[in-house]
């Protein structure tokens, strides 16, 4: 068997969760991933938590598919997070079946950042899920050294780092520091390409995340050497936006390039546990 396969929030956040899951089985994605929260104030989010009618839809829908629920976004972990204020975001990600929460550290205080890790990862191990610190270059946790320093000073199994591909081509981030995360507290990996050079600005990192990520192996990005440091059957993520290139060619035609991509680069790198 290879490495399950998921189809990232971002790749088609245009999209309601429902129609989600139907792209994913018409290109054969094992996952699927929901933005609940949005990532900033007034960007696109399905708050399927505040909505009981469009959670029962979805959690149907699911049940009807061989598509399943593996993460739920973002928990931006800022000066201000209080872990009481999500507990329906939480609850509703458990019932739909989610393993993982994508969270992001926006707190400058370390302290209190590590923290409001540690209680977000306790409420998620209470709810069968684990928190997944992504180290991001223009964040509070940069790169991989500092998503672990973090995470080592949380308890339970509600320990875990996210691996993004782009983040670890673009910040410090060394292949040893990836290979020193304990495999235990990698759940899954978020793949796509970048362009060479990196940008030199924070807005210009930020954007390209956001819009102008490119196919495996059609960037800079090591991602083989990446890929080498994680565990066996990591589950891919295929975090992807690109508007431009996917209205150039439409949804389908796009997302049948980023499965060409990833199996052409990283998933035949990726043997599962069993091999």
């Amino acid at each position: 068997m290879r490495a399950p396969l998921g189809l990232a929030a971002l790749t088609v956040l245009d999209t309601a969760p429902v129609e989600h899951i139907a792209l994913a089985e018409r290109h054969g994605f094992d996952t699927v991933g929901f933005r609940l929260l949005p990532a900033a104030p007034g960007t696109t989010a399905y708050p399927l938590h505040e909505d009981p009618a469009a959670r029962r839809e979805v959690r149907a829908r699911l049940a009807d598919s061989p598509v399943e629920l593996f993460d739920v976004e973002i928990v931006r972990l800022g000066e201000t997070f209080d872990v009481e204020q999500h507990g329906r975001f939480l609850d509703a990600a458990a019932e739909l079946g989610a393993r993982a929460v994508l969270v992001g550290g926006d707190d400058r205080d370390r302290g209190r950042l590590t923290a409001s890790y540690a209680a977000l990862a306790a409420a998620c191990a209470e709810r069968g899920l684990v928190a997944s610190l992504e180290f991001m270059p223009w964040t509070a946790v940069p790169d991989a050294r500092t998503a672990v320093s973090i995470v080592s000073q949380a308890d339970g199994p509600g320990r875990s780092v996210l691996v993004d591909a782009l983040h670890a081509g673009r910040s410090t981030t060394t292949l040893d520091d990836l290979r020193a995360i304990p495999g235990g507290w990698i759940h899954y990996a978020q793949l796509c390409d970048g362009s060479v050079p990196v940008p030199l600005t924070d807005e210009e990192l930020v954007r390209q995340a956001r819009e102008e990520r490119l196919v495996p192996g059609e960037g800079g990005i090591d991602l083989r050497g990446i890929w080498s440091t994680l565990p066996a059957g990591t589950p891919i993520s295929i975090e992807l936006p690109n508007e431009p290139l996917r209205r150039a060619v439409g949804t389908d035609a796009w997302l049948a390039r980023l499965v060409a991509g990833a199996r052409r680069t990283v998933a035949p790198l990726v043997p599962t546990a069993a091999s």
